[in-house]
This record gives structure tokens, sequence and C-alpha cells, in this order.
């Protein structure tokens, strides 16, 4: 029999099972070669593969282009290290809505979870699966643009198969994580050695005057940065998995100043590769840069990128979906979700009504299609919210620094990650105004309407105590408790 949990004013209540008091737990799982196969493994999606034509659009020139993905890798690890301090004083799951929460309060920290638990986790997710999908289906239309029905479904299967290797086991989403890294850096390692061989012989024609037509503008700047750290997303991705880490304290700096470093040279080496196979002029006017790389240089095994494209779009899928759903489990668990939310399977030890609901989003966005112009301004939304946690541990280090850290990054790091912070917000803003960051704006405050009721007064309508009962013995779900210090 499972009784009802007990419901107090501290977020860390325990949780009874049956006639005694055991507390169910998610399983510390993650080790470091899975910390930094999460990190790498999310970072490293369809971004690398897609994104150094438009860096080089906006910024002019292969040297200007190839310093703005430097640029983009030392921003993500300055944000990382910050992080890990944070991960370190507040050993919780949840990421930037747990920080939050815990340092300014229940009402931002509601408007972050309710912003990205309803719209950026399963927009980014279905963003992911989407490119996936137009990789796998591209070879069985050979000269012709794929059908979308045929690729929504694909992507829907994507998320669906997803949803099943997360809902059943913590050790297989990680162990599929770890094979999936493996194989996309093989892919890319591949690209990297055809490269250098290219150097080698001679084919540098695109570094000669390489900052020839370089772009000065700050509008121009602030957009290649969006699309270059469009690719490193996912550098903060552990934090939200804290409460699953063996000893946190040590695994998530480590996996950070592993992952990120690695990542970062890879890309510009890709770069480097890219630019000694075609010439910046080829560059711009090639729809997918790598399918093209692998025409020119691998001949009739080009098929292998689009290969590997694919098994890259789905590793950072699951990685995504692995890290979104903790941030919707920890929301409900903290009481700013539905209960049925915060519940672990008894068996499997997941948060499986999590990951269904983050999954059920996800297909909703891309049956409707109608998500495309609000991943556009995915980066406006996730470093406006980089900036608010980023100025919570500078707080921190200036308020409370007697609190307890295993790790200390200095007060100089996070002080530049939140000055590029409020320029990637601002630069959009000051330089090309668009409508569509108002509605952006109008949709994170839309939370005030529910938050009140809801969260503050607590105005819950009985029936949905009934629904939580049944979906809770449907599911094979109970309330669980998190390792909060």
């Amino acid at each position: 029999t499972m009784r009802k949990r007990k419901t107090t004013d501290s977020p860390h209540s325990s949780t009874d099972l049956g006639k005694g008091k055991e507390k169910l737990r998610l399983k510390q799982e993650v080790g470091l070669i899975s910390g930094v196969s999460l990190i790498a493994g999310t970072m490293i999606g369809s971004g690398i593969f897609m994104s150094p034509e438009w860096v080089l659009h906006h910024m002019g020139s292969p040297a200007s282009s190839l310093l703005i993905w430097a640029a983009c890798g030392l921003l993500a690890m300055f944000g990382a290290l910050s992080y890990a301090e944070l991960g370190t004083i507040i050993k919780e799951s949840g990421g930037e809505y747990i920080y939050i929460l815990r340092i300014f309060g229940s009402f931002p920290a509601f408007l972050f979870a309710y912003t990205s638990v309803i719209l950026v986790r399963p927009a980014g997710l279905a963003a992911v699966c989407l490119s996936f999908a137009e990789y796998t289906v591209a070879p069985f239309y050979p000269g012709c643009s794929s059908p979308q029905v045929v690729i929504k479904c694909t992507a829907a299967a994507c998320i669906l198969l997803l949803t099943i290797i997360n809902c059943l086991n913590v050790r297989l989403a990680t162990s599929v994580m770890n094979i999936f890294t493996a194989a996309k850096l093989l892919a890319l390692l591949v690209i990297v050695v055809g490269g250098l061989v290219l150097l080698a012989n001679g084919q540098t024609q695109s570094f000669q005057n390489a900052f020839q037509n370089t772009t000065a503008g700050i509008g121009a700047v602030g957009v290649a940065f969006y699309q270059g750290l469009w690719s490193y997303d996912g550098w903060n991705n552990l934090n939200y998995v804290t409460e699953e880490l063996k000893k946190p304290e040590v695994t998530l700096p480590r996996a950070v100043m592993i992952a990120i470093p690695l990542v970062t040279c890879l890309y510009l080496l890709v770069n480097m590769s890219y630019l000694a196979a075609m010439t910046p002029s080829e560059l711009l006017s090639s729809g997918a840069v790598a399918v093209t790389w692998g025409d020119k240089v691998l001949g009739s095994w080009a098929w292998l990128i689009s290969l590997s494209v694919a098994l890259s779009a789905f590793g950072s899928s699951n990685g995504t979906f692995f890290s979104g759903g903790r941030v919707c489990y920890v929301a409900a668990r903290e009481g700013h979700m539905p209960d049925i939310l915060s519940m672990a399977h008894v068996r499997c030890l997941t948060p499986s009504p999590a990951l269904l609901f983050t999954s059920a989003m996800s297909l909703i966005m891309i049956i409707s299609g109608s998500f495309t112009s609000i991943v556009n301004f995915f980066s406006f939304i996730a470093w406006l919210f980089y900036g608010v946690t980023i100025s919570g541990l500078l707080y921190l280090k200036i308020k409370k620094p007697e609190l307890p850290r295993s790790y200390k990054v200095p007060i100089i790091i996070p002080i530049i990650v939140l000055m590029a912070a409020v320029y990637l917000v601002l630069a959009p803003i000051i330089d090309q105004p668009q409508i569509e960051i108002l509605y952006i704006v109008l949709f994170i405050f839309s939370g005030i309407i529910l938050y009140f009721p809801l969260v503050r007064f607590k105005c819950h309508p009985r029936f949905l105590q009934k629904v939580t009962l049944h979906l809770q013995l449907f599911l094979e779900v109970a309330p669980t408790t998190g390792d909060a210090n």
C-alpha cells in the first residue's frame, strides 16, 4: 500500500512508502565518463555540421569566423566552470531552476520552469529530432526534398524511442550517450584528419588574406555568436542531473574541464578542414557544409557524413531529453508543477512521468510545426536565464563566502560570463528589434497568471487529486525525495 506524501513547507521532505519510511531516490549512475559523454554528446549535435556557413556569412572572413568559434568555446567553458561551483554549493538536480529557486526565491524560479518545461526544452528537442529525421530520410529521396510528413513521422518515432530508453533505465540512457558520443567523435576525427591531409598537400587558399572582408558591426558579431553558441549548447547539462552523479563535487568540475576543451578543439579543427576543402564562397553557397565536404573529399564514401550527422543528432537529442526531463521533475518536486511529475517509477527509478510529459510537448511541437520562429530565439531566452543564474553565483561569492564549496572559480570568470549574457540579450534588441522577442517576453511573464492561484495560494481543484492517484497507479510511480544540502 502506498501512503499519500506528507507535505510540509520544507522542500526536503521525505517520502513514506508502505509501512516503513524508505526514501525513494533516483540512482547515482552517472560517473566521470558518462558525465563527459553527457556534456560532449549533447553539445556535438547537428550544429557543427550546419552552423559554420552562417558564422562565416555574418563575420565575412575565415579568420574572424574561427575567432568566433574559439570565443564561443571559451565563453561556454567560463559558463560551465561557474556552474560547477554552483553545483558544489547546491547539490541538487535542476540546473538553472534549482539555483534561481534557492538564491532568488519561488517566483523567478517558477517563471524559468514554466518557460523551460512548456517551451524551451521541448522546442529544442523537437528541433534536434527534426534534424535527425531530415538526414535519416534524405538518402531515400535522392535529387529532391523529402516530404514533410515523412520527416515529422521519423522525428516523432525518434522521440518515442528516446522516451522508452530513458524511462526504462538510467544506465541504458547513459550507455546510449556513451556509444553515440564515441560514434560522433569518430566522425569528427575523420573530417579533422581529412582536413589535415588537405592542408599538408598545400590547400591553404582560404587562409591567405584570412581577415579580408571582416565584418565589424556589433549586431553581426552578436548574431554570429548566436550561431556558434547554438553548436555549443549543452555545456550546462550536467548540472541538471547533479543528484545522479557519483561524487558530484569531484565529477562535475572534472567532466567540464575534459569535455568542453575537447569539443572546442574539435570544432576549430573541423572548421579548418571545411575551409581547406572549400573556398569561402563555396562554403557560403553550401546548403549543408558537412555533406559538401564529404562529396569533395570522400567521393563515393560521402554517405558516411550523412550517417554521421544523423547519429550525432540522435545522440544530442538523447542528452537533451535526459537532462530536460529532470527540470520538469525537480520543478514538480518543489511544488511548481503537478505532483505526478515529481514521481519516479518504483522499479526503474527513473522520472518517467516528467519524461513522458516532455515527450508529449515535443510531439505537439513537431506536429504543429509552429515552433521554428521560437527556436530561432532560443539563445535569447537561454542567455537571459544564464545571466540571472550567474548573477546568483556572484551574490553567493560576495555575500555568503562562508558556504562550503569543494571548488571555487575566480570571480572574474562569472563577471565575464554575466557581461557576455547582457550583451547577447541586448544586442539583437538594439541592433535589429523584432516583434518575436516581445512575444517571448510576454510568454515568460504570462506565467504570473498561473503562479499566484496555483503556487502561491495553492488553489488546487479536488478532482486533480483523483487524477493524480489514478495516474500514479497506472504508471506505477511514487513520490521521491531529493539529496538536498
